[in-house]
């Protein structure tokens, strides 16, 4: 089977497996376990960052930094178009009792002079703007660039707000620009990062920020329940997923521009290539040759899985257990079935 939903579905790799069988562990909330102790320090330099903190999923990680920057009450602006607001299942309302004040933000962009509009201070008729979120892959398949988001980050500076990037393809990203992940790492306050999408770890993600924000962090992730024990053995994973898979994503980059340039040539379909930056591809099908239910139904006659579309647009992920021969197979496919 031909999996291009999404690149949570890779596999460990053999590596991450016996990694994980010999994994040194101890009990994380007493900080006692070695390998979450390594795996949270190298995420911390890696990200020219002072501390991290090992938690079950992105999710998690960013519904975490809400609570920890943001009092009940507050208010956090964030893109329309972004994974917490999209995605997360309107947990920052239910977990933190906040209110989002979502810009609009086309591709992930947040416009510098829409944000400050949204800012808004103490008063007793309107919630205060504590925490401004950004998302860097964005989930369109776009990357912002170093100025955006050093232009978001002054203008939080100017106004004494910190910035949390939910970073779930944060490395993604930085591959993509051919920048250091530490200096796209500077203009963000805290950052999610998954270890569970293209980088192969089975689970978890870091929450990534100076000191004294994940010290906080942590009393919250006990009381939201991700005291998760001897987790060194996940944590083994997720030390080859920094240090090794990250590596290798530019080949998943180059997967997923080959999959969406020629898919274009093919009649009937139109693919979104100006947001061709990571390892995405966004697509639309002629809906008068065939509808997208059947589209799907046929890929998965020939063993190809895709998700269901989402507001009329499909998409492709290449990842690890994605070769340049799925591909080819998967272009020879489509072309059968919109004939």
């Amino acid at each position: 089977m031909i999996d291009l939903r999404s690149d949570t579905v890779t596999k460990p790799t053999e590596e991450m497996r016996k990694a994980m069988y010999n994994a040194e562990v101890g009990d994380d909330v007493y900080r006692d376990d070695p390998t979450v102790n390594k795996l949270e320090s190298i995420g911390a330099e890696i990200f020219g960052k002072e501390a991290s903190l090992f938690v079950p999923s992105g999710t998690f990680a960013n519904q975490l930094a809400i609570l920890t920057w943001t009092n009940p009450g507050n208010e956090i602006i964030l893109g329309d178009s972004c994974h917490i607001f999209q995605h997360e299942a309107g947990a920052p309302a239910l977990i933190s009792s906040v209110n989002m004040s979502q810009i609009p933000s086309a591709n992930g962009i947040l416009k510098v002079e829409e944000v400050k509009k949204r800012i808004r201070s103490k008063d007793i008729h309107h919630p205060e703007t504590t925490l401004i979120c950004t998302e860097n892959a964005h989930s369109s398949g776009n990357v912002l660039t170093v100025k955006e988001s050093k232009d978001i980050y002054d203008l939080a500076r100017e106004r004494n707000i910190p910035v949390h990037t939910d970073g779930a393809r944060f490395i993604n990203a930085a591959v993509s620009l051919g920048v250091e992940i530490s200096e796209l790492a500077q203009y963000s306050d805290s950052i999610n990062l998954c270890l569970s999408k293209g980088l192969c770890a089975p689970v978890g993600s870091l929450l990534i920020g100076n000191k004294d924000f994940i010290e906080k962090a942590r009393f919250y992730r006990k009381i939201l329940g991700g005291g998760m024990r001897q987790v060194g053995i996940l944590a083994s994973a997720g030390i080859i997923a920094l240090t090794k898979m990250s590596k290798r994503l530019d080949e998943d980059h180059k997967n997923s521009s080959y999959l969406g340039n020629e898919m274009s040539k093919i009649d009937g379909v139109n693919v979104d290539l100006e947001n061709l930056k990571i390892n995405m591809v966004f697509f639309e099908i002629d809906n008068t040759i065939i509808s997208d239910e059947d589209f799907s139904r046929k890929l998965l006659d020939n063993n190809i899985l895709i998700n269901s579309t989402e507001y009329g647009k499909g998409r492709l992920v290449t990842h690890n257990g994605i070769t340049r021969e799925d591909i080819d197979y998967f272009l020879e496919t489509v072309k059968k079935i919109l004939i």
